[in-house]
């Protein structure tokens, strides 16, 4: 296991993914950091859909305009969704959720990138809401926060710089 200090320096984005398929037991690992991520009021409200058809991964990819071409390279993606009529935290509890299942993904030695989706959309002026509830077959209710695109590394990534921590952004006491 991977000391925290260490997995929070070494996880970066990565973009660029093998073809390799990813273990089913580590898809789960993924999915079980989610599952015990924490959430407000412990409504645990929020979905996951798992997406490793080809075909649909380049629909995900193409629900908005830029930023989210590189999961077509992803053998795995995961859409973080909520309700937000049914849970007012669904954004906050879904962006736990996500990076744990970054944080995990690093720990099993996969990279991992986040894809924002809400408030995102096409230039027609059509959500990426829309699009993803179309592809992924929502309910009308369900909000898409994000999509992940998890694989095999193809990229290798420097660690976070130490000497590069923003420090002067830490306030205490006051602003």
């Amino acid at each position: 296991m991977t000391d925290f200090k260490d997995l929070v320096q070494m996880r970066r984005s990565h973009r660029k993914f093998t073809k390799e398929e990813i273990d089913g037991e580590d898809v789960k690992m993924i999915l079980r950091a989610a599952l015990m991520s924490p959430t407000s009021k412990s409504q645990r409200a929020w979905q996951f859909v798992v997406v490793d058809d080809p075909l649909t991964i380049e629909k995900l990819a193409d629900a908005k305009e830029m930023g989210a071409q590189f999961l077509k390279e992803a053998p795995l993606c995961i859409a973080v969704c909520g309700d937000p009529m049914q849970n007012d935290c669904w954004v906050e509890d879904g962006s736990i959720a996500a990076i744990s299942m970054q944080y995990q993904a690093e720990e099993l030695g996969l990279g991992s990138c986040w894809a924002q989706m809400r408030g995102r959309g096409l230039n027609d002026g059509t959500s990426a809401d829309t699009v993803i509830r179309g592809v992924l077959d929502l309910p009308e209710n369900m909000s898409v926060l994000c999509v992940l695109g998890i694989g095999h590394k193809a990229d290798e990534r420097q660690p976070q710089n130490e000497d590069k921590l923003k420090w002067e952004n830490v306030h205490i006491d006051k602003y």
